[in-house]
């Protein structure tokens, strides 16, 4: 009974957390501000082999941020195989991606 009871409060901490989990949203007028600071502040590209890379996966310490020291637009940027990785700097998840 004890384990139920363990593996319930469990299955709903893993369910609450996912429900409340922020998606960003990049409006286009802020990806549009991006690619201009992209564009004019360009960076060597990076190899990425411990993650996939899509919206949501972490990266690596390895891996260095550049921030985008633009008004109103409080993330990073990495170059990954062409693409440019919008990057929360606080938790290094990838929030968008520009192809």
């Amino acid at each position: 009974m004890r384990t139920q009871t363990l593996a319930l409060a469990t299955a709903i901490v893993l369910c609450t957390g996912t429900l409340h989990a922020q998606t960003v949203v990049i409006e286009p007028a802020q990806e549009t501000i991006i690619r201009e600071y992209v564009t004019a502040h360009p960076v060597d590209p990076v190899e990425v082999t411990e993650v996939e890379v899509s919206v949501g996966a972490v990266l690596p310490e390895t891996v260095e941020l550049h921030a985008i020291e633009a008004e109103d637009v409080p993330y990073s940027f990495v170059v990954v195989d062409d693409r440019t990785l919008v990057v929360e700097p606080e938790t290094r998840k990838i929030i968008h991606i520009i192809q």
